[in-house]
């Protein structure tokens, strides 16, 4: 595949090698805690999305940097092995970046993370084509201008640009106001704008920068998100818990693909025989389902599960009390 070839999703951010520690409890200061099983594997934000959407059947290209090492090896093969088109950076003695994950019996994790300055993402490393020959651009923004950059050939191609943040890096005012289905983790809100309330502070990004949609991931609470109008509120799924790292990223992934695919391989409108857009709900019900069968396995990749098991959780899985009601009158409530 040439680096011009038409696919469905680029995606320009993150990778990680991910050691995933599991402990029997989160450890004290200054204590010793046995771990009883250590693995290395691939991870990043949108490196994972990425990968989830070509095991969906997403044509996918991944836009990244990484050392020369062999953690760089590790994501080459498993970029290989998945059919992921790749425009890879290599920077000569340098260690790619990794990340240290301690996960509890309970699935929650904690995460450390180094990644050298030479793994910026700079945006003369970039080429148009990469951008503007895809369907749907995906950013994290770590690397803000290269991703601001993306995100303005995007723009200008009309292709839309959906955004996974959770910090306020340097610089990031202007990726956002090109950026269209900005969803990002509960407390990024407030941190950016100032306001503490969802209803709030959903809205005011909404406005504020344009986005054709503004959405919080909130855990077993689901997710919430404003089109403009009205909110819209998905209730996660219960799963047995093994990790819930790559939670996020396989949210992101999951409602990419209810955007660009439209539909399951048994949905299709009988009027045309063609495949049936999605609504909004239909995607945020999808994109929980996916990340919640991911939290049901080991590492940010190790429970994407087939089109089929995840309509098969969508259809009869059991779901978390609803913490939201998008039906108030006024704007959506905490219940």
């Amino acid at each position: 595949m040439n680096a011009t070839s038409k696919v469905d999703l680029v995606g320009v951010g993150l990778n990680a090698t991910d050691t995933v520690i599991t402990v029997s409890e989160h450890p004290p200061r200054g204590s010793k805690v046995e771990s009883p099983a250590v693995h290395v594997m691939p991870g990043g934000q949108v490196a994972t999305a990425v990968i989830a959407c070509q095991h969906w059947g997403l044509r996918t290209r991944y836009v990244g940097k990484l050392g020369d090492d062999s953690a760089a090896a590790l994501h080459g093969e498993e970029f290989k092995r998945a059919g992921v088109e790749t425009q890879i950076v290599s920077v000569p003695g340098c260690a790619s970046q990794q990340a240290f994950i301690l996960v509890d019996p309970q699935g929650e994790r904690t995460v450390l993370w180094r990644r050298d300055e030479k793994l910026t993402l700079h945006p003369h490393e970039l080429k148009r084509e990469w951008i503007v020959n895809a369907r749907a651009l995906h950013v994290d923004g770590y690397d803000t201008a290269a991703a601001t950059l993306a995100a303005t050939w995007a723009r200008e191609a009309g292709i839309p640009v959906i955004a996974d943040l959770d910090d306020v890096y340097p610089n990031l005012e202007p990726l956002l106001a090109k950026v269209d289905y900005l969803i990002v983790s509960r407390n990024f809100p407030e941190r950016l704008c100032g306001e503490g309330s969802l209803e709030k502070s959903l809205p005011l990004l909404h406005r504020r920068y344009g986005c054709r949609l503004t959405a919080a991931t909130l855990g077993s609470d689901g997710v919430l998100a404003w089109d403009g109008e009205r909110f819209h509120y998905a209730r996660a799924y219960e799963v047995p818990v093994v990790d819930t790292t790559g939670a996020g990223d396989l949210f992101h992934a999951g409602f990419i693909f209810g955007l660009l695919q439209g539909t399951l391989p048994d949905d299709t409108a009988p009027e045309t025989g063609k495949p049936a857009a999605w609504s909004l709900q239909r995607q945020l019900d999808f994109a929980c389902a996916a990340a919640a069968m991911n939290c049901s396995e080991l590492g940010a990749r190790g429970g994407i599960r087939s089109l089929e098991e995840i309509k098969r959780l969508m259809d009869t899985g059991k779901r978390y009390p609803a913490t939201w009601d998008p039906s108030a009158s006024d704007a959506s409530k905490p219940i």
